[in-house]
């Protein structure tokens, strides 16, 4: 059988021993590594899908959970599929709907056979399966889907950590006898384990067993520091296929980007860049700034004078700093567009610099200019 979604490496930086790749797709090639931003109900929030295009977005991150309630998959399914419902030409990924599970703490019980869990909206009871998040993922149609996994908090027992892992291994078994639409959806298996190394060997040397078209790392950013994620990345990558794309879930901050792609990670997505563009807090060359501050009133500079995003190029800070305290929706949009394409645009630096073998200087020399000390925090 042929996969749907294959990986190429077409550079290794001679300084530092990260890749940049091509991941072929039903809808289209994309460059690695990527950020790919959060489309949670099939947009991302305050952009038009025509501009996340214009802008380079590649692979556009969807929610199986949210669009499972609202609108339902078989609304997607007859529209034609994700990208055809909103518009978007290009690659797409939907998640399995664990992570949203995992944040339902309160309210959900895990068993063998899923989760049982109230709907948000209305109190419904609801059962979610590794079947039936497969079931959904195939109607909504993205190009790559996830199996459905147990994401645990942090900290968490050794014991815990164990048994979850083990049946994360047995849901993805499941999930991938599943799967009804293999020669369309890629279907990647997610490595848990929590801050244990034997844990991490072990479930990726198992996925990889099964043979998936691709890896990602899971139960990272869920509350633990920094050096103890990218310790867990450590734990995963060397027991990951050279050949398959490796995707490093729900991270968007630069250092953590950055530091991902030293591992050889080719792929990140978070909500990150709109969320914090919500609350004025802006991503510049030079650190992050917080436009609602008074120093902006009378800012007439660009954003960010080294950005080429629409914002950047045709609006001052003190033009966004009376829109966010007039709380003008049109401020909220511009911001999302430049945090967005910021990241797109730090993502296309980093390959440029890896193809030319210099990634540890254009790593440091960024991470400096934004503030961060010589550890990357």
């Amino acid at each position: 059988m042929k996969n749907p979604v294959t990986f190429e490496i077409t550079h290794i930086c001679k300084q530092s021993g990260a890749r940049t790749g091509l991941l072929h797709t039903p809808h289209g090639d994309v460059e690695t590594p990527m950020f790919m931003p959060v489309g949670t109900l099939a947009t991302v929030k305050f952009i038009s899908p025509e501009e996340l295009y214009t802008m380079k977005a590649g692979v556009i991150l969807a929610n199986t959970y949210h669009l499972w309630l609202r609108p339902g998959e078989e609304i997607v399914f007859k529209a034609g599929g994700v990208q055809k419902f909103m518009n978007y030409k290009g690659p797409m990924l939907t998640d399995s709907g664990g992570f949203q599970v995992f944040s339902l703490s309160d309210t959900r019980k895990i068993a063998e056979e899923g989760v049982y869990f109230k709907n948000i909206f209305n109190g419904d009871s609801l059962f979610l399966s590794p079947e039936k998040s497969i079931q959904i993922q195939n109607k909504i149609g993205a190009d790559i889907i996830m199996s459905f996994d147990e994401c645990i908090p942090y900290p968490a027992t050794y014991d815990y950590a164990k048994k979850s892992m083990e049946r994360t291994l047995r849901w993805a078994k499941r999930g991938k006898e599943a799967n009804r639409r293999p020669e369309e959806q890629a279907l990647f298996g997610i490595v848990q384990g929590g801050d244990n190394e034997d844990l991490r060997r072990y479930c990726a040397e198992k996925l990889v067993e099964m043979d998936f078209p691709g890896y990602a790392i899971g139960g990272t950013s869920v509350g633990e520091d920094k050096e103890t994620m990218m310790r867990m990345v450590d734990y995963c990558t060397p027991y990951l296929p050279e050949n398959k794309p490796r995707y490093l879930m729900g991270v968007g901050a630069v250092n953590d980007l950055l530091g991902a792609i030293l591992r050889n990670i080719d792929m990140c997505d978070c909500v990150l860049p709109t969320r914090i563009a919500r609350h004025g807090t802006l991503l510049t060359s030079e650190g992050r700034i917080n436009i609602h501050k008074a120093i902006y009133k009378e800012d007439f500079r660009p954003l960010d004078s080294k950005c080429d995003c629409y914002c950047c190029q045709n609006y001052s800070r003190a033009y966004l700093h009376h829109l966010f305290k007039t709380k003008e929706g049109f401020g909220t949009r511009l911001m999302s567009i430049h945090n967005i394409r910021f990241l797109i645009r730090l993502m296309e630096n980093a390959r440029q610099a890896i193809k030319e073998d210099r990634y540890l200087d254009f790593m440091n020399e960024t991470l400096a200019n934004m503030g961060f000390d010589e550890r990357g925090f």
